[in-house]
């Protein structure tokens, strides 16, 4: 599970460290998949967490406008990401400008999937959370 919530600032142009709470679940691998999530966030999953996701997507039947959008917006922005053996990895600027990251990032525990936050996006969209 990706758990915790840290804060990183880029190490180079887009590259952070990726904790080591995160690198664990990565089980040796030494790439991950980032695509555009939803709320303005990025999604990073290990590549077995990337199948496993892609194949909910798929669920849906491409003759349904539902199925057709899914797949448009999570597979199109989909890239796979090197990690080196230190954790780094670099966000591809596409993803960056979506998420309106410029040189710090919240690196968030979701469970079956890490996001990637602007940090004062993160914050205003923490307090509005009601559960």
């Amino acid at each position: 599970m990706f758990l915790g919530d840290y804060r990183q600032k880029f190490s180079g142009q887009g590259r952070v460290l990726l904790p080591s709470g995160f690198r664990n679940q990565l089980e040796g691998e030494l790439k991950i998949v980032l695509s555009r999530g939803l709320d303005g966030c990025i999604w990073g999953f290990s590549l077995i967490g990337w199948s496993k996701e892609a194949e909910k997507r798929i669920e849906v039947p491409i003759t349904q406008k539902e199925g057709r959008d899914l797949r448009r917006y999570f597979f199109s922005a989909a890239v796979e990401v090197d990690v080196d053996r230190q954790g780094r990895f670099v966000i591809p600027s596409d993803l960056l400008k979506y998420a309106k990251i410029k040189n710090v990032v919240d690196l968030v525990g979701a469970g079956d999937h890490f996001e990637i936050w602007n940090p004062t996006i993160w914050k205003r969209y923490k307090k509005s959370i009601r559960i």
